[in-house]
């Protein structure tokens, strides 16, 4: 039988076995799950500690109209398994490592130098590789206040700015420090710290001298009102000019995707209006300053959302524009990650719309969005974009997801931005304890 036949049934048995593995799962019954979750969790006083674990298989499909790649197919599997003690005197710990299966590798993981594996394959940044992916103690003994030292998770807001970058196989995670404090003044969380390290999802580190400060006030029932400032300082020269300040101000009246402001049982509005500016800083080598608008007004009907939106960064040249280096962009400016790595010279405008509908107590979400791209002043077409997902959940810990992306190129007229014809296809089946 050829090699290429025995490849293509080896993927099929894998994708099945995987996909298998979390229908079955989804299925026990609430008593099995149940029991699971007992012998995980345990108590010492009171105080509960846990074996934590984490199961991801996913299928990703990357095909590009872009010169001689290949279409890249990737078949991964991620476990990530962790202990977090009790608590003793307000003193916890917790350590977790993590590993990523590729059992199909044409793909083009990007490890650096940024070559990558298979670099005749369109990307997809998920490498064979096992770390240790988080490391922390932390103290609560003060009112209030969460101390919390080590190799962390770090997320602010709608992770715009600063996140663990939940989506990619391999976690990003900081070698920092971290103070929470609520209360300072009523509904007010002050959120402080620093950032020495960046273990990024490609596997590698890379050094930085980063405080952060986010200040987020409630306002009732109406949203919450943040503002923040990022001073991110990368030291190594290959890194320089990821360096960035950036300071802003976001009013947003909802945390989570199907929330909103109610009118009555049927019908809410959601909303938000943030303004941020970027400049350089710290070992960066090229001087500019730009600023970032970004809104969105919505209505739930019946418990479907409908929200049009705009986010628009500012750019002027060859690093000079608005950048999110720890940021979760996959998550912005469409799923086929054409603008993930980096914001065209002329900047980015994108105009969206969002139709979420729920279905099985919010259990089931359909999800389908539209991207409109240009530059900052609309004079550039940069395409546009077309998502759909289908998320299937059973309880808290068993899920399948089914996604698709379409980038449809624009008329690659600014001389400082080529784009091309992209789709990108995933099924993903997680267990999570």
């Amino acid at each position: 039988m050829p090699k290429r036949h025995n490849k293509r049934i080896s993927r099929l048995l894998t994708a099945s076995g995987a996909l298998s593995l979390i229908f079955a799962s989804q299925m026990v019954s609430a008593n099995l799950t149940q029991a699971i979750e007992d012998a995980l969790t345990f108590n010492d006083k009171g105080n509960s500690g846990a074996i934590k674990f984490d199961l991801k298989y996913r299928y990703e499909n990357v095909n590009q109209e872009l010169g001689p790649l290949k279409t890249a197919n990737a078949n991964t599997a991620s476990l990530r398994l962790g202990y977090l003690t009790p608590m003793f005197h307000g003193f916890q710990a917790f350590a977790e490592y993590e590993g990523n299966l590729a059992m199909q590798d044409d793909y083009n993981d990007l490890q650096p130098p940024f070559v990558g594996n298979n670099p005749s394959y369109s990307r997809v940044v998920d490498p064979e590789r096992s770390e240790l992916n988080q490391f922390w103690f932390s103290y609560n003994g003060i009112a209030n206040t969460v101390f919390k030292i080590g190799r962390q998770r770090v997320s602010f807001d709608d992770s715009r700015f600063i996140a663990f970058i939940p989506w990619r196989q391999l976690e990003t995670t900081y070698d920092a420090v971290t103070i929470t404090h609520k209360d300072l003044l009523p509904g007010l969380m002050v959120n402080v710290g620093y950032l020495g390290n960046a273990q990024i999802m490609n596997g590698f580190s890379e050094n930085m001298e980063s405080p952060l400060l986010n200040l987020n006030y409630k306002l009732g029932d109406y949203g919450n009102l943040v503002g923040y400032g990022y001073w991110l300082d990368y030291t190594e020269r290959e890194n320089y000019e990821k360096s960035n300040q950036n300071y802003g101000v976001r009013l947003s009246c909802c945390t989570k995707p199907l929330d909103s402001i109610k009118i009555n049982d049927q019908y809410g509005v959601v909303y938000t209006a943030e303004y941020s500016h970027q400049s350089d800083y710290g070992h960066g080598l090229t001087a500019y300053d730009v600023d970032r608008y970004n809104l969105m007004g919505g209505f739930s009907a019946f418990k479907v959302m409908f929200q049009g939106a705009m986010e628009q960064f500012g750019g002027y040249g060859l690093n000079r524009t608005f950048d999110f280096p720890l940021g979760l962009n996959h998550a912005f400016q469409g799923w086929a990650d054409l603008f993930a790595v980096s914001t065209p010279a002329n900047g980015l405008r994108d105009l969206f719309g969002t139709v979420m509908m729920p279905f099985q107590n919010g259990d089931l979400l359909l999800t389908g969005m539209y991207h409109d791209y240009s530059d900052d002043t609309g004079r550039f077409n940069y395409g546009d974009e077309w998502n759909f997902s289908v998320l299937q959940k059973w309880g808290k810990h068993y899920s399948v997801l089914v996604k698709y992306a379409y980038y449809n190129a624009g008329d690659n007229s600014d001389a400082l931005f080529r784009s091309t014809d992209t789709q990108k296809f995933w099924v993903q089946g997680e267990i999570s304890f």
